[in-house]
């Protein structure tokens, strides 16, 4: 819609994580250093958290985009509590059979695939999304397969991604065993005031342009309004170039992202003037 307007060969703040369009802040690039140094060193669980739209799936796909052949990746999306028995879940994520098979069979059928990776000079590495999820027994169950080794080889590597609840969940008492396997543990905050500028000039780069469209005081604006997390940054900027188009802008200023914020005040959906009567 506004793209050929402002020069961009694609849209610069889609909300879908796009490790194209990965903002390595300081705490982001010390948290993707964490996840290179725990898969490169073996590292049994290594857990990143971080709040809700803070980049925590865009950064964890940059690393699985650049993880090297020598690794076999199984990734599990879609977590809820009802998961207690992980072990059909995982099977599925590494493309093993798993459909009616009791869980001492399904157990053995996973060991005998971690071994046979292992034997083929190849590690295992499991992905868990979402994984604030994951119910006490859960996590249980995954520290049972992480007892799977070969001398002092690790055959299972298990990288977790979750929310602030999963750091919460994981400082329960009841959770202190499996929480001492954690070799690597992170958390990304929002983004500094700094660093907001920095980020939207960098996602309009990616999307080709280099030159400034937001003012700076659009974008203190954008960061007092967002408190730095980029997926709602992704969403104000994004609509802003919306209201920019219809006004036929060539910058977007701090009167077109004022009126955006009014506007979803007042008419957008969980607006706080729009309640029903």
């Amino acid at each position: 819609m506004y793209e050929a307007h402002y020069g961009f060969k694609e849209k610069p703040f889609t909300i879908q994580p796009d490790p194209d369009f990965l903002f390595l802040s300081a705490r982001h690039s010390m948290a993707y250093t964490m996840l290179e140094y725990g898969v490169q060193n073996r590292a049994g669980f290594s857990v990143i958290c971080g709040d809700i739209g803070c980049g925590k799936t865009t950064l964890l796909r940059h690393l699985i985009n650049n993880l090297g052949d020598e690794l076999t990746v199984g990734i599990v999306y879609n977590t809820h509590q009802d998961m207690d028995d992980l072990v059909s879940w995982i099977m599925m994520a590494f493309d093993q059979p798993y459909e009616d098979k009791s869980y001492l069979a399904l157990f053995d059928a996973f060991q005998q695939f971690l071994i046979k990776t292992y034997v083929t000079n190849k590690r295992a590495v499991l992905i868990i999304d979402e994984a604030q999820n994951l119910s006490p027994k859960a996590l249980e169950s995954l520290r049972m397969l992480s007892n799977i080794n070969a001398d002092k080889d690790q055959l299972l590597q298990v990288i977790l991604v979750g929310q602030p609840e999963l750091r919460n969940l994981l400082r329960r008492p009841d959770m202190k065993q499996f929480f001492q396997r954690v070799s690597v543990d992170y958390y990304i905050p929002p983004l500094k005031p700094a660093e907001v500028a920095k980020y939207i000039q960098h996602r309009l780069h990616v999307a080709g342009r280099d030159e400034p469209l937001f003012t700076s005081a659009a974008a203190r604006l954008i960061c007092a309004q967002t408190q730095g997390v980029p997926r709602s940054i992704n969403i104000l900027c994004d609509t802003a170039l919306v209201y920019g188009y219809s006004d036929g802008a060539q910058k977007i200023d701090v009167r077109i992202v004022r009126k955006v914020i009014k506007d979803k005040s007042e008419f957008g959906v969980l607006g706080t003037q729009n309640t029903a009567q």
